[in-house]
This record gives C-alpha cells, sequence and structure tokens, in this order.
C-alpha cells in the first residue's frame, strides 16, 4: 500500500482503527518504520492541547517621537521575544493631535517591519478620519485613507517580518473591492477577522456629506463581511471566532440602548455582529482600542441579557505602553486568557 494511500485513510477511521490498518497493511520494514511515524504524529496531535498565541495593541505610538517611539520599540521587543503566532495592531497608530503626513505613515511601517511574526493592522480614526483637524495638517480624510490602503495592505500577506496568508474582502466580494483592510485567516480551527470600524462615531458625522456617503457604503461593507464570518465559521464548524476593529463601540450608548439610532455601530455590531454571534452561540472574541484602557470582561447584551458566549478585550494605549498577550485554548471551558506585556 502507498504512503499516499496510508494518509488518505487516516482521515475516514477513529484513531485506534488507524494505528490497526496503517500495521496491517504495511508489509515491508521501511512501510513498518513510516507507519510508526505516522502513529506517533497522529497520537501527538490527539494528546497536545490546541493552543497557541497571539498578540493584540494599539492607540500606539502616541506623543513625541523622542519620546515614545524608544518605549513603543521596547515593547515591540517584548512582543517579539514572547514568540506570537502573530501580532494584530487595532490602529491609530498616531495620537489625535499629530500630523497625518506621508513621513508619519512611512515611520509606522518601519515599526511594523520590526516584528518578528505577521503584524496584521486595521486602521483607527487617528489614522484617517480626523486628519481633516488643522493640528492634523487639514487633510481631505478620504485622501489619506486611500492611501493608507495603497501603503498599508498588500494582496493577501499581513505586516511584518514573517507575513501571514491572508483574505481580503475584495477576493471574496466583488462589490466591495476597495475595502482591502478587511481581512480575515485561521489558526487551528479560530477563525480570525479584522472590521473597518473606526472611532469618532465610525466617520458617521453630519459635519461632511462625504464623510456620510462614506460611512454608508463602508457599513454595507463591514455587514456583508461579519456575516461571511458567520457563514464560514458554520460550514468549516470553526470552534471560535475573534473579530478586531478600532472603536470602542460602546462609546455612543444612551441610558435606553446601546446602539441608539445615531449610533455609528447600530447596523454592524448591534443589529448584525451581536446577533449573529448569539445564534452561533460558540465562543466570540471582541478585541478593540479607542479607551486606552484594559478590559477583558463581557459587556455586550441583546435584549437587556448577556450575551454569554461573547467576550471583549479593549488593549491598552495612548501613556499606557503595553500589549496584551491572547493564549487561546481550545480545550478549556475559557477558550480565551490574557497577560499584559511592558516594555
Amino acid at each position: 500500500m502507498s504512503v499516499k494511500n496510508l494518509f488518505k485513510m487516516l482521515t475516514n477511521v477513529p484513531f485506534i482503527q488507524k494505528a490497526e490498518l496503517i500495521i496491517e497493511r504495511s508489509t515491508s520494514f521501511v512501510k513498518r518504520f513510516i507507519a510508526m511515524l505516522i502513529i506517533s504524529s497522529v497520537a501527538s496531535g490527539i494528546c497536545v492541547a490546541q493552543s497557541f498565541s497571539f498578540v493584540a495593541l494599539g492607540d500606539m505610538p502616541y506623543g513625541n517621537q523622542n519620546q515614545t517611539y524608544l518605549s513603543y520599540r521596547s515593547l515591540i521587543e517584548t512582543i517579539n521575544r514572547s514568540q506570537p503566532k502573530f501580532s494584530i495592531h487595532v490602529g491609530d497608530f498616531k495620537s489625535g493631535s499629530s500630523l497625518c503626513s506621508d513621513r508619519e505613515f512611512a515611520e509606522q511601517l518601519k515599526h511594523f517591519a520590526m516584528f518578528d511574526a505577521g503584524v496584521v493592522y486595521t486602521p483607527g480614526d487617528n489614522d484617517w478620519t480626523d486628519c481633516y483637524r488643522l493640528n492634523n495638517g487639514g487633510h481631505d480624510p478620504l485622501e489619506r485613507l486611500r492611501k493608507i490602503r495603497e501603503d498599508f495592505f498588500k494582496p493577501e500577506v499581513s505586516l511584518g517580518k514573517s507575513p501571514l496568508r491572508l483574505f481580503s474582502q475584495p477576493q471574496t466580494h466583488a462589490d466591495f473591492d476597495e475595502y482591502v483592510e478587511n481581512q480575515r485567516w485561521m489558526i487551528d480551527e479560530v477563525l480570525f477577522v479584522t472590521v473597518h470600524i473606526v472611532g469618532s462615531n465610525n466617520n458617521f458625522e453630519t459635519r461632511d456629506a462625504e464623510a456620510i456617503k462614506e460611512f454608508f457604503e463602508r457599513d454595507a461593507a463591514n455587514i456583508a463581511w461579519i456575516r461571511s464570518a458567520f457563514d464560514l465559521a458554520q460550514q468549516n464548524k470553526y470552534k471560535a471566532i475573534v473579530f478586531a476593529f478600532q472603536a470602542d463601540v460602546l462609546i455612543s450608548r444612551s441610558m435606553w440602548e446601546d446602539f441608539p439610532s445615531w449610533s455609528g455601530f447600530r447596523n454592524s455590531i448591534g443589529q448584525t455582529l451581536l446577533p449573529l454571534a448569539k445564534d452561533w452561540a460558540k465562543p466570540v472574541l471582541l478585541i478593540h482600542g479607542d479607551g486606552h484602557k484594559y478590559h477583558f470582561d463581557q459587556p455586550f447584551k441583546l435584549k437587556g441579557a448577556v450575551i454569554p458566549n461573547v467576550t471583549r478585550l479593549e488593549v491598552p494605549g495612548a501613556s499606557d505602553v503595553r500589549a496584551v498577550r491572547v493564549t487561546v485554548d481550545l480545550d478549556k471551558e475559557k477558550v480565551f486568557s490574557t497577560e499584559l506585556l511592558k516594555p
């Protein structure tokens, strides 16, 4: 029996039968030796817990380069020493009062190139929507968004020294071919998804008709991307989903509801992601920044009741230059656990 057929057989029978069949069908010494290696490999796959770690960070570096870059680069060194599978930067790679210049963008690309593993970046409001401010240089936010898409997003790969292989929305949704920043990838049986949802009420601002138009178009793309993620997870029987975006989506909640009509997060989060997560019923982790304070909790509700399978991780940021190492263990009741990393 060929080795190829032995491997094919492994996918169709339980482990004990795998071992018996391999030994039985292997006649020569070489085949028996290969068979024992296969059995050993299968056994280790069963015995070793399905766990891995990644790092989440965002809202940094903020402030004067001479003061902040040193600590930020030291944090990247700490992240590299921890040897995560990858890192996710949830946006705001500059403060809301600093220039949105090409030079600033180039500096942040250099920082992403310092990560040993792949690093996936999703834009924040400081990176483009707020660039109209005079202290940001008075830029056209939509021009800055085009520049970010051009500089920070390459087809099918992440940033970092060892880029991850990714899928982006234009590959699967022809109607949303400009949203290269909406990306997803899979590690083991966990689906990771970035969604371009930013602070400043997700650019749902009445100050500018162009901003309103941009918001509705991106909101439609985000909703389609979120729905397709749950469809994919259902089809492939994934065991958990991690979503990453920049905004604190609860910041606009009122006394009566978490996602009032004026919230830029009502459609994508309140009416799409949260109901789908509740129905899916498997672990979902939502990672965001924006508030600059570390939280690892369950603040999301539907009809007044906490959604038990949805956990929120808010990363530190601004003056709190720390990252969060997230361990994923599918064999544990609480799939996600966290550890803070400092420079």
